[in-house]
């Protein structure tokens, strides 16, 4: 029996939590983390237990009287490191053990503690763990010289992207430094298995050494989907007054797909409630809204039993930060992939293994249909895989500065050296990382001195500021503030100057003062407003969504979870596309003529879409790309879409060539990525085509698609 494996004082924390039995993926880890030292991938569904399941063992093998820290942490989130400190320091009270948060926020005094006397367990983000190499790197050493196990909490948020690629650097740089073998534990809620696992476990940097533990356990889902039609920015009011009546008794999480519309739903809400005598717990929850702010909301839901309350939020609440009973999670129009809308799921009936509860609202008839098609999906066991990050150039390039920083300079073949063994670019070639360091001596990035390099005069503005440390791109944004208390953050726009009212942190504000170079924006209350505009952009739609919505649309198929509104709008949908003989899901492709212009439905990804827009731009067709509907509109008439369609493929293999000219005159088409823009352009457009565009889909989809006309 796994509990009888674990060490006397975990044991004791075990019966005094009077737990009746361990959960599954908690017997499964144990018996595998204190038998053997491979890594492992703990997957198990929201609230399941992959914390104590990975620190039950981990706690009963490492021996702590060691010199150093033992365990490291590593959180996507600050807010998630705050929510975990507790769970882990009552476990660690068992064993004398002292955990530390170490974070932008983290009390000085508490870190100064850790240097003078290293122990434990730390609790830190990616980027903390940079600004430590960048400007402190014998902390490194000191610290973590002595880890033996790293445990990666909502492992999936990190793989296939930039901040993934950061991470597995870190990784291997702290292996690096350490004197003993490293053992990784990631947790994780959802993970697709395409590929067998592979990209999550090249992300420990040892594929053969590690294992993926999953509990198959499934979670009843009770499903309810609503349609509003709405042509208007702001949501239509029978939306509001809809899901006002379903959540009014409830405790729930609202994710809209934007901050501003997280305002509208949470301002709204509040005031049908005032005007309805119901209760006044509405809150907003996002990345502007100000931190006290979103802790205040974090504490309010986990800690208040008894009152019902509704967060209008966004991806801040997706991840596994802890507040408590949640009875109702509502998606309004269509979540950005699968993996997203379970893991929102998962939030609530998070207690006694109860059923989650998701009400989907759609206010257009293609979200509606994209969220019937994830939902089919997922019940089939579907959820997208992660992006591969073998072409990560511009991480590679981050990191050179960051070693070259860190080290205050070293030998360039050394620096070459580090960064071909490091495991984050095993797949980028010897050459092209010396490029790439050639080109940070040539732009004065970094300075050569005979075969030494160090930060040259162009770099050091760079390295030394407080966004080095980051992977990611951030708004410039101005501080709201009413009365010297903060309420938020939101960027300059025209919407917003004096005398104009707002939507922030679920309030009305009026502004009073705008204070160009101090970046603050003084408020008062108002009683109306609009949301503030934020920039960002949804993901990318996977394939196999579009072809499900595609299936959808020919099928004639009764879904038993629509609403009466659903059913009749998606059977509209399917009246409009019943004109195609459709037969191949996976090659018909329908288009619509209207004299000399038409319509081509791809139903393909929105990389393969982001790929043809280019091509047909190349081939001087005046197209638009509504990526949401997968539809192209051409000013051309079908014969010369025929005509043109073979020379698409030659141009698709001149990629390169038009990527290059689009790029000097549309710099902005890097804004993707915060280090791209600084490569030599060869590598700015081996990076978009990695990142943005899918070549090889592409041409298949060229190759194979059969334009099918309407039959009328």
């Amino acid at each position: 029996m796994s509990y009888d494996l674990l060490s006397e004082p975990i044991r004791k924390y075990i019966r005094d939590k009077r737990w009746e039995e361990l959960r599954p993926i908690q017997n499964a880890s144990i018996s595998k983390i204190l038998t053997t030292e491979n890594n492992y991938i703990l997957v198990s569904k929201t609230a399941s237990g992959k914390t104590e399941a990975a620190f039950l063992p981990i706690l009963s093998k490492v021996n702590f009287k060691e010199q150093g820290v033992q365990v490291l942490y590593i959180s996507p989130l600050i807010a998630l490191i705050n929510d975990q400190f507790n769970r882990v320091e009552e476990l660690c009270k068992y064993l004398d053990v002292r955990v530390t948060k170490w974070h932008g926020e983290s009390q000085k005094s508490l870190k100064e503690q850790l240097l003078r006397e290293p122990t434990g367990i730390v609790l830190i983000t990616p980027e903390s763990l940079e600004s430590m190499f960048v400007n402190k790197p014998h902390n490194i050493r000191l610290l973590f010289g002595n880890v033996k196990y790293i445990v990666i909490d909502e492992i999936h948020s990190f793989i296939g992207s930039d901040r993934g690629t950061q991470l597995m650097s870190i990784l291997y740089r702290l292996q690096e430094k350490n004197n003993n073998q490293v053992n990784i534990v990631g947790l994780s809620a959802t993970i697709s298995e395409e590929n067998k696992f592979v990209e999550v476990k090249r992300f420990t940097g040892n594929e053969e050494k590690t294992k993926v533990l999953i509990d198959r356990t499934s979670k009843e889902i009770q499903i309810a989907f609503r349609y509003f039609e709405n042509s208007n920015e702001e949501l239509p009011p029978e939306l509001l007054e809809d899901l006002y009546s379903e959540t009014k008794e409830s405790k729930v999480l609202i994710f809209p797909n934007s901050r501003g519309k997280a305002e509208e739903v949470a301002v709204k809400l509040q005031k049908l409630s005032s005007r309805l005598k119901g209760h006044n717990n509405y809150f907003s929850h996002h990345s502007s809204v100000d931190r006290e702010v979103r802790e205040y909301v974090e504490y309010f839901a986990k800690n208040n039993k008894r009152q019902n309350f509704s967060i209008s939020c966004t991806s801040t609440l997706e991840l596994g930060i802890d507040i408590g009973t949640v009875d109702k999670i509502v998606q309004i129009d269509a979540a950005h992939s699968i993996a997203s809308l379970i893991q929102r799921t998962g939030r609530s009936g998070r207690r006694n293994d109860e059923k989650s509860n998701l009400f989907l609202y759609s206010t257009e008839p293609w979200s509606l249909l994209q969220s019937v098609a994830s939902w089919l999906l997922y019940n089939q066991g579907f959820i997208e895989p992660p992006a591969n990050s073998h072409n990560s150039y511009d991480i590679l390039l981050h990191q050179a500065l960051s070693i070259t920083k860190g080290h205050s300079g070293l030998n360039i073949n050394e620096l070459l050296k580090r960064l071909k063994l490091n495991y984050a670019f095993s797949k980028i070639d010897t050459n092209e990382i010396q490029e790439i360091i050639e080109h940070l001596i040539n732009t004065d990035f970094i300075e050569r001195l005979q075969d030494e390099v160090i930060i040259g005069i162009d770099g050091e503005k760079v390295v030394n500021s407080r966004e080095f440390y980051s992977v990611f791109k951030t708004e410039e944004n101005f501080k709201v503030v009413n009365a010297g208390v903060p309420i938020g953050e939101i960027p300059l726009s025209p919407q917003v100057r004096e005398d104009e009212n707002i939507l922030l942190a679920a309030r009305i504000w009026k502004i009073k003062h705008i204070d160009l170079d101090a970046k603050k924006i003084e408020v008062v209350k108002a009683n109306d407003g609009k949301s503030p505009i934020f920039s960002g952009q949804g993901g990318d739609i996977h394939i196999n969504i579009r072809h499900k919505m595609l299936s959808i649309l020919v099928s004639t198929d009764h879904y038993d979870f629509l609403d009466q509104t659903s059913e009749n709008e998606i059977r509209k949908m399917r009246s409009v596309f019943s004109v195609f003989n459709i037969k191949r899901i996976e090659t018909d492709r329908p288009i619509l003529i209207e004299n000399k212009q038409l319509q081509f439905f791809t139903f393909a990804s929105s990389r393969i879409n982001r790929t043809l827009n280019l091509l047909f731009y190349v081939n001087k067709f005046e197209c638009i790309l509504d990526d949401k509907k997968s539809v192209f509109e051409i000013e051309c008439s079908k014969n010369e879409l025929l005509n043109q369609w073979d020379s698409m493929l030659f141009e698709l293999g001149n990629i390169d060539q038009h990527l290059q000219t689009q790029l000097i005159e549309r710099p902005t088409m890097m804004d993707f990525s915060k280090w791209g823009v600084y490569l030599p352009i060869k590598y700015q457009v081996a990076l978009i085509k990695a990142k943005r565009f899918d070549i090889e889909g592409t041409m298949k989809f060229i190759e194979s698609i059969n334009f099918i006309e309407s039959n009328e």
